[in-house]
């Protein structure tokens, strides 16, 4: 094999390494609610993209918005960076291109995504992601 087509094998296997990130949704503070459900992610570092698939069930109602958020510890708040929409009734994918401090959110496990209702405007649950 040439060198250059071991440069290029490495390169490309450098493009597609990935972090897994991950978290269950839980209720948030006053809303006491029975849904649940996860959030898998993988981030790729080298083009600073996190792509994420969530499922749930048994919200209140419809899931108005979601919002990943940061950062913030497990049981604390913050303001959302970006707003993401469902692509089903009970589940959502999509990706975001991260900047290097929301980077250092995720690594650090300081964002989290939370799912909003009509009757739960400011967040009824809420999935912390750590690795």
């Amino acid at each position: 094999m040439t060198a250059a087509c071991i440069t290029a094998l490495a390169t490309s296997a450098h493009a597609e390494r990935s972090e897994h990130y991950s978290g269950t949704f839980a209720p948030e503070r006053n809303a006491p609610t029975k849904a649940s459900g996860k959030v898998d992610t993988l981030f790729y570092p080298a083009a600073h993209v996190l792509r994420y698939t969530a499922s749930w069930k048994d919200l209140s109602g419809p899931m108005k918005v979601a919002h990943f958020h940061g950062p913030a510890a497990e049981n604390k708040k913050a303001v959302p960076f970006a707003t993401v929409h469902q692509t089903t009734p009970t589940s959502m994918s999509g990706s975001l291109l991260l900047t290097p401090q929301q980077e250092e959110m995720l690594r650090n496990g300081k964002v989290y995504l939370n799912l909003q209702t009509p009757a739960y405007p400011n967040g009824e649950v809420k999935a912390q992601l750590t690795q």
